[in-house]
């Protein structure tokens, strides 16, 4: 989830949440991405949004054999970034494109075997969504898009690991809440935002194009040792929240909540919950007992 209202991202935030990212993805969805990539025999991973590679120095690893990545991304400083990863037993070779995903078709997608994208779907239009739907069906590529905002937030007392996790919530929790999921809606460049929907609508499209889908709950848990996160979770949520509602009465309402709520944090006692959604989808293989190659090596 974008912490403000520009679908752009700075190096320190995808820095912070890299780890988080990683740690919360569902790991109940890799066998299924591994018998994918063996019954289609995966060799090119296309990454749209790649950022600065998180998504490859997570997925990488954990696919069967080794892949050719293409990363695609607007942003020429994120795109350029290192990866700073030695998986050469895993990655066959990186290929970065430059392009912006609002204004341009995905001609990628007829290249790729797995079409993949990590905090992406919640920026999207179902417009866009639903060609990119169309584009990986035509090309019959299989899709993995991982980290998708459902909505979700919610605080508790306590430590993760001190099993003495109780709810910790504040009258206008729920006009943040409601606020940022308003906000989340708006146009991030493709149109109308999918925002707290996206993984719900995702798994019904490519069902809807014959895929098989399994979607799971991925949500971030965020704890003292996250405070630099979720610092810049609260000033971007107080920031989502005055644009989308600025009426007085709630403007005060909404910066006594960002002063109780950096207070919860400096306390160093909490657990903050922000959901999140996996989604993988594959197309079932024509003989599955004996599956063709999607390209000739």
């Amino acid at each position: 989830m974008a912490p403000n209202n520009k679908a752009s991202f700075d190096i320190t935030w995808l820095s912070l949440r890299e780890p988080v990212d990683h740690r919360s993805r569902a790991e109940t969805l890799l066998p299924h991405l591994e018998a994918a990539s063996n019954a289609h025999r995966w060799s090119r991973v296309l990454d749209l949004g790649s950022g600065t590679g998180s998504n490859l120095r997570y997925l990488a690893p954990r696919l069967p054999r080794s892949h050719d990545w293409t990363l695609v991304d607007y942003d020429s400083a994120l795109l350029n970034h290192p990866v700073h990863v030695n998986l050469r037993a895993q990655v066959r070779s990186v290929r970065r494109v430059h392009r912006d995903l609002t204004a341009h078709d995905l001609p990628e997608v007829g290249q790729a075997n797995l079409v993949t994208g990590s905090a992406l779907l919640d920026l999207v239009s179902h417009d866009w969504l639903k060609r990119l739907v169309q584009a990986c069906q035509k090309t019959g590529c299989d899709a993995y898009f991982a980290l998708n905002y459902d909505g979700d937030i919610r605080w508790f007392s306590g430590g993760l690991h001190g099993g003495d996790l109780r709810p910790d919530d504040v009258p206008d929790d729920e006009l943040i809440r409601t606020a940022v999921n308003a906000h989340q809606r708006g146009d991030k460049g493709f149109g109308p935002a999918l925002g707290p929907t996206a993984g719900i609508i995702a798994d019904r499209l490519f069902k809807a194009a014959g895929y098989r889908t399994w979607l799971s709950p991925s949500p971030w848990w965020l704890g003292p040792q996250d405070h630099q996160l979720v610092d810049r979770l609260i000033n971007g949520w107080k920031e989502a929240s005055l644009e989308v509602d600025y009426d007085p009465v709630h403007a005060d309402r909404i910066k006594a909540w960002v002063e109780h709520r950096r207070q919860t944090v400096n306390n160093g006692s909490f657990t903050l919950r922000v959901g999140h959604q996996d989604l993988v989808a594959v197309l079932p293989s024509p003989n599955p007992a004996s599956p063709k190659p999607r390209d000739e090596e």
